[in-house]
């Protein structure tokens, strides 16, 4: 159902203490302190050990102290500004990667919240979607993907739902659901979901894409530079009149293999990508200088200007630390040229700094594992790649007290924003591409009596290259609250079991007593004859099944 806008309130409520999630079952950091990376940069401390946990969380760039007293009953949270100290990241100096290794991406998971204490849940859009593809290559090498690896909004966005288009010039539309969680008696799930306008090919923008190929030795073999190549190729033959294609390079030196090319030379465009070959160390900070050197020349406020990295994220030559490249890249956003980042290959992958290049140059993150995959991403869904139709996205929902007891955002981790920072349109946000939707599960304890108004969701974006935000508000009504889960609407359903799968995947405190099987009947029920998507999705599950180990499935079998 298509939540109704209403008149949109002006004051904030403050959001004091969140409540702990609970304990990890990683013991590793028992006696030690954990770093978590925070959002837009922000670094993150939170100390565990003998009966303290913290939590901690940053926004806007910011460093983020937060220090909880678990044992005690109190807890501390950095973000929000929240029990927590807060000091301007340019204050604090970047810590050298050693060995360039690839920075962390264990964020907490999500706590519950009290709705009495906080109302209020902040956080970006994010349309990324390469923690799926990663983890189904993971699953069909037969082996389980890594905990850290496993982004519930990246498996909720992989899949396409049915939500109502924008009304009129809107930009975007948001539509709101819930229903009995079939995992928890007692909880209740609630979906957000917002959809983006579809742009027809005739409305696209011109645009003028310079492609950032990695040519290093770490790219040679199959499922990396000439899996890049086919990708490339494929996406040149989806442009059309109008858009402009340049080539860079990059491995111990960089070269510009092809300046800005119109379509009109398609033949030398394919002949510049089929040349590539793979050799040598990696210099990527210099390659992003060039390839966006080649994308400023093409920069006008009528078409798209957008670099499109490939690569396996390794980069060991030159000025290469991750924070100097990030830097790079922010500084060209502010000029108007995005980036999207295309992972390829294993082993080496670094997949978080791909993301976090993607994040900072107001693009997306894919992972490109097969033909089928780039099909996907530069023909089947080209208008969202190419294009952005809105700008710094957020979305604030905020709950009724007197409605909702308790509730969890289940994934945007990285995602979370200061409340007190969502109408600053200074907080550099998520980006949505025509045509894309964006999915997100709450978990709730509801009072008796919940319905209408239980949550009010706020949703703030610019239109591209603005600089001030417009914001829509939207009411849940009571007609969206299903009796039962099965009477839940089918999409919602399936969207459950690849939260509930995801979850699992990670080894989620939340979901110690979930059970891969009730995860695979939910899917399967939800999974309409003929849609390869769910489909394949169920084959996964099966794998996953596969390589559980029998006492994993004992376990499953007990808590079912």
């Amino acid at each position: 159902m298509l939540a109704e806008p209403q008149a949109m309130k002006q004051q904030q409520a403050e959001a004091p203490k969140r409540e702990d999630a609970p304990p990890s079952p990683d013991r590793s950091a028992l006696f030690g302190a954990k770093v978590f990376n925070a959002d837009s940069g922000g670094t993150a401390l939170g100390l565990r050990g003998l009966g303290l946990k913290g939590a901690a969380q940053g926004a806007g760039g910011d460093t983020t102290l937060g220090i909880g007293i678990g044992g005690l009953g109190t807890r501390g949270r950095g973000g929000g500004g929240k029990a927590s100290v807060s000091v301007p990241r340019a204050h604090v100096p970047a810590e050298p990667l050693a060995n360039n290794a690839e920075p962390s991406s264990d964020h907490a998971v999500n706590p519950f919240v009290t709705a009495a204490e906080d109302r209020l849940s902040t956080f970006a859009l994010d349309v990324d979607t390469a923690s799926y593809t990663l983890a189904r290559r993971t699953l069909l090498e037969g082996r389980q993907p890594p905990r850290e690896l496993v982004r519930v909004e990246e498996f909720l966005n992989y899949f396409r739902y049915t939500y109502p288009e924008p009304q009129q010039e809107a930009p975007l539309a948001v539509h709101l659901d819930a229903a009995p969680s079939p995992f928890t008696p007692g909880k209740h799930l609630l979906r957000v979901g917002v959809q983006g306008k579809r742009l027809s090919i005739s409305k696209r923008k011109p645009a003028h894409l310079t492609f950032l190929v990695d040519v290093s030795g770490s790219m040679n073999s199959p499922d990396k530079l000439p899996l890049a190549q086919r990708s490339l190729r494929l996406l040149v033959d989806n442009l059309r009149d109008g858009d402009t294609v340049a080539l860079v390079t990059y491995a111990g030196g960089v070269r510009l293999a092809l300046p800005p090319t119109g379509l009109e030379h398609k033949a030398r465009i394919h002949a510049a990508i089929e040349e590539l070959t793979a050799g040598g160390s990696t210099a990527m900070a210099s390659g992003i200088q060039l390839a966006y050197r080649q994308a400023m020349k093409t920069l006008d406020g009528r078409s798209v200007s957008r670099v499109i990295i490939l690569s396996d994220g390794d980069a060991n030559v030159g000025p290469s630390s991750h924070e100097e490249i990030l830097k790079l890249i922010r500084g060209y956003v502010k000029e108007g040229v995005t980036v999207t980042t295309v992972g390829f290959g294993m082993g080496n992958y670094r997949d978080t700094l791909m993301e976090q290049f993607a994040n900072q140059g107001n693009g997306n993150h894919y992972y490109v594992d097969s033909l089928m995959a780039a099909r996907r991403i530069f023909q089947e869904q080209l208008g969202g790649t190419l294009e952005v139709i809105a700008q710094d996205v957020k979305l604030q929902v905020e709950f009724d007290p007197a409605q909702v007891a308790r509730y969890r955002l289940v994934g945007y981790e990285n995602r979370n924003i200061a409340d007190k920072d969502f109408r600053n349109d200074k907080v550099d946000a998520g980006e949505i591409g025509s045509g894309h939707t964006v999915t997100a599960l709450y978990e709730l304890e509801l009072k008796p009596g919940a319905g209408d108004g239980l949550a009010t969701v706020r949703l703030r974006a610019k239109q591209p290259r603005g600089e001030t935000a417009s914001e829509h508000v939207y009411r849940f009504p009571a007609s969206a609250l299903a009796a039962s889960f099965t009477g839940a609407p089918q999409d919602l359903r399936f969207a459950t079991a690849v939260m509930g799968a995801a979850e699992l995947l990670r080894h989620s405190p939340h979901a110690e007593r979930w059970s891969l099987e009730q995860v695979v009947k939910i899917a399967r029920d939800a999974t309409p004859r003929g849609n390869a998507e769910r489909e394949e999705f169920l084959k996964l599950l099966e794998r996953t099944r596969a390589l559980r180990s029998p006492v994993a499935r004992r376990g499953d079998h007990t808590a079912n």
